[in-house]
């Protein structure tokens, strides 16, 4: 990477190498194991005029979501965060009303998780989801699903054909096009003049400051601070008007923002982030040379872990395939003398085997089966509720064990966590 994608600029900074890796959707099947496996550098670069971190755009999206392996709905408290999203935005919005009939627009819908609350409430929604398999779940929920990537082009057509969308929501999209400046215009191009366009992604502050390195992957290609996201929603004609700190994924900023004509001024929770990043030293490169070394800490505690438990004959298996769990193992080099296997609440990716790693992916089941000594949660983010779902490991002594920010032993007793 020369460039910046979002700039242009020729100032760009490393943040971290992580070496090569696999994509980390890219789940392989039994006959698939004896067979080569690309594997592409991940090496997040920051750009010292605009400030957006990114990672070269070395897999196109087709390659990842023609057909994925992700569906939202299998996520309890997401499905929650959805729901109550939707509510919320009812009211901001104004959604229900007698004067017109409010149209909505989710750009990567994926299941349909959210847009369901949205059909519940009798609103007129659309769905834009390039994934074939997750766009036909979608519709057999009853969710009306355009199977499309976004493009200047795509929200043209839908403006067209369905009309001007009241509120446009691209949840943990945002990272995942590597022409940011095209999407940005695709999602101007699907709002109304004076519509909303709510879009939520991770914070950069949250992921420099809790040492969040495994949600660095190929399809993520950007990494925003508010600051940054101002300059990319401005790349399209639109104008940030609010922000709300999320804890989603580790931490999400929610983006509100309008057509830059109609936007005004911002609420003043913007200036209180934008203070914030600034503070955390991340419009200068001082907020970002540590970051490294305690990325390097952060293996080398894991693999302590897993190997002196392997000399004490003690098992440990792992809890979900996340993509953020694939480019843990492969920068820690677990393989499954140190990681038996995994499991997966989704059936897509039962037996199936992590990219890179190799490591057998189980139907949950197997943990109460096998009673191992520990279980390494790999989807860290959702810790309340996995700390809830697998309380049963008690029964039999074992402990979780979560490696972001840092390594943590938790022991679980009658649905209660000490560490």
């Amino acid at each position: 990477m020369t460039r910046c994608r979002l700039c242009g600029s020729e100032a760009m900074a490393s943040v971290v190498d992580l070496g090569a890796t696999p994509p980390c959707e890219s789940f392989l099947a039994a006959e698939q194991l004896d067979k080569p496996e690309p594997a592409y550098p991940l090496h997040l670069r920051v750009c010292t005029d605009c400030w957006l971190a990114q990672i070269p755009p070395l897999i196109t999206p087709e390659e990842t979501f023609s057909e994925y392996a992700y569906f939202s709905s299998f996520s309890t408290s997401w499905v929650e965060h959805a729901r109550t999203f939707v509510a919320d935005a009812v009211q901001r919005v104004g959604l229900v009303s007698e004067e017109k009939e409010a149209f909505v627009v989710e750009v990567a819908s994926n299941d349909g998780y959210l847009l369901k609350h949205v059909v519940d409430r009798g609103i007129r929604c659309l769905g834009i989801e390039p994934s074939v398999n997750v766009g036909a779940a979608a519709r057999d929920a009853g969710v009306p699903t355009l199977t499309e990537f976004l493009s200047p082009d795509t929200g043209s057509a839908v403006r067209a054909e369905h009309g001007p969308a009241d509120l446009v929501v691209a949840n943990n999209v945002y990272a995942h096009i590597p022409d940011v400046v095209g999407f940005t215009q695709g999602l101007r191009a699907l709002v109304a003049d004076d519509g909303w366009v709510s879009i939520e992604v991770q914070h950069l502050l949250t992921l420099i400051e809790e040492n969040q390195y495994d949600t660095i992957y190929h399809e993520h290609f950007q990494y925003y601070t508010v600051a940054s996201a101002i300059r990319a929603l401005a790349s399209g004609g639109l104008a940030l008007v609010d922000v709300e700190l999320l804890p989603t994924h580790g931490g999400s900023i929610r983006l509100w923002a309008r057509p830059a004509e109609v936007a005004g001024e911002p609420a003043s929770r913007v200036a209180d982030v934008l203070a914030r990043e600034k503070a955390a030293g991340l419009q200068e490169l001082s907020g970002y040379t540590e970051f490294s070394a305690r990325v390097a800490k952060v293996r080398r505690d894991l693999l302590k872990f897993l190997i002196e438990a392997a000399e004490r004959g003690e098992t440990v298996v792992g809890y979900g395939a996340p993509g953020k769990g694939n480019t843990l193992l492969n920068h820690c080099g677990v393989r499954p003398d140190l990681l038996a296997y995994t499991v997966d609440r989704n059936p897509y990716k039962h037996g199936r085997f992590t990219p890179g790693t190799r490591i057998p992916i189980l139907p949950p089941e197997q943990i109460a089966a096998d009673r191992p000594d520990y279980v390494l949660v790999l989807p860290w983010n959702l810790r309340a509720e996995l700390v809830e779902q697998l309380s049963f490991v008690h029964d039999w002594g074992g402990r979780l064990v979560f490696p972001i920010p840092e390594l943590s032993i938790v022991e679980v007793a009658s649905r209660k966590v000490t560490a």
